[in-house]
């Protein structure tokens, strides 16, 4: 049902992803395993949507211009980028990130607006911290006293979020106050109505400047609203009434519409960049997690090597396991592993999964490249089928 709305919800655009959010400033290394990431990310979006994705949102906001033609290749129109992936484009975009450009690969891309960004997600003074917000950290799973709490906290003891929290922010350093609900909402009006002034102002010292009318790109993240900062859809709902019901110079528009509307628009390159820490790649690579990368760069070259070797294969076991081993190299893939680890939370868990993939994917390797399919191999086989069961419909050949 959730899908069906999505479908015929006119103003809201759904775009795709990578298959497993996989860092193409790192992976681009084998660009063939870049390709597979974009292949899979737009099938699985056809099978779920039934219509191809005009736009991406590229992993970690992380641009490359190697992977312009693959993103051709598949249909993708557009992408969204850090602001300094515009800002710092080659030539130099005359609108800055306030229209977009499109590469020599004629790939079209968005940029962030620092502005809207500031507000929202700065750590000083961004929306989320304000005092009369419920503060996340304050959890009764941790604050409760354990015996009335075990109950309900993890099987094995240890202490968890519950969702049940009874603090505000209040302050920096200090004791908590009870949350509030009717101080919340008066932030809530009083912010979404400082973003909605912001935008108008400026919007209207830009507009005489542009030659289309200028776009200002606030792209988050989903768990920001509702899960870090718990007022967020409602901040949300409260600046769409406004932005619907009050009198204002801008309206709100989909990447695609903007397209559509205003084709005209300068060609430059953008700048490799993400939207990580310091704006490149040193969350995903750095001296915590530097030592996965050989392991997830030989697997992409071996994975290219399985799909050249048995691109004509009709064994239908070593079919199997070869889409398996697919799998396993777009799961070991995942940007999240690295980023765990940089941040320093649930890091045993995210070395035992880049193991536990690149472990699986190696036996899985090592028996088609030797023949070596019996039947411990099969029932091996089988019991990863069941546990990374993930893009059923894969095909290997995507690696070719």
């Amino acid at each position: 049902m959730l899908l069906n709305i999505f479908k015929i919800f006119g103003k809201l655009e759904i775009i795709t992803c990578g298959a497993t959010h996989g860092y193409f400033p790192i992976l681009y290394v084998n660009e063939k395993t870049i390709r597979a990431q974009i292949a899979v990310g737009v099938q699985t979006y056809e099978k779920y949507f039934g219509k191809k994705p005009r736009g991406i949102w590229l992993p970690e906001c992380g641009y490359i211009p190697e992977a312009d033609k693959y993103l051709k290749e598949f249909g993708i129109e557009y992408i969204i980028t850090e602001s300094h992936g515009i800002l710092y484009a080659d030539p130099t975009p005359i609108y800055g990130t306030f229209a977009p450009i499109v590469s020599p690969e004629g790939i079209i891309a968005f940029g962030r607006d620092i502005e809207s960004s500031r507000q929202v997600w700065s750590s000083i003074n961004g929306y989320p911290g304000d005092f009369n917000y419920r503060e996340f950290y304050r959890d009764i799973g941790y604050d409760a006293p354990y015996d009335y709490i075990k109950p309900y906290i993890a099987s094995n003891g240890a202490r968890v979020h519950t969702g049940i929290k009874y603090y505000r922010i209040t302050g920096k350093d200090c004791e908590k106050d009870y949350y509030n609900l009717r101080w919340a909402m008066d932030s809530i009006e009083k912010q979404a109505g400082h973003f909605f002034d912001s935008r108008e102002a400026q919007i209207n010292k830009l507009a005489p400047l542009t030659n289309n009318p200028p776009i200002i790109v606030c792209p988050y993240d989903a768990e920001l609203y509702g899960h870090w900062w718990y007022e967020g859809p409602d901040w949300i709902y409260i600046l769409f009434k406004k932005i619907y019901y009050d009198k204002c110079n801008f309206k709100l528009i989909t990447p695609s519409e903007y397209i559509d509307k205003y084709p005209s628009m300068q060609i430059s390159t953008p700048c490799r960049s993400s939207w990580g820490a310091n704006g490149y790649s040193e969350v995903w690579l750095n001296n915590t997690n530097d030592y996965v990368h050989k392991h997830l760069h030989s697997i992409g070259d071996n994975m290219v090597e399985l799909a050249q070797k048995f691109y004509n294969e009709t064994n239908e076991i070593k079919i199997r396991a070869l889409n398996q081993c697919a799998r396993e190299v777009l799961l070991a893939q995942s940007s999240d592993w690295l980023f765990i680890i940089t941040n320093g939370t649930m890091v045993d868990y995210a070395k035992k999964r880049i193991k536990q993939h690149v472990g699986r994917f190696t036996k899985l390797y090592n028996g088609l490249i030797l023949d070596n399919i019996d039947e411990n191999y099969i029932r091996f086989l089988e019991d990863l089928e069941e546990k990374d069961c993930i893009f059923p419909e894969i095909d290997f050949r995507i690696y070719s």
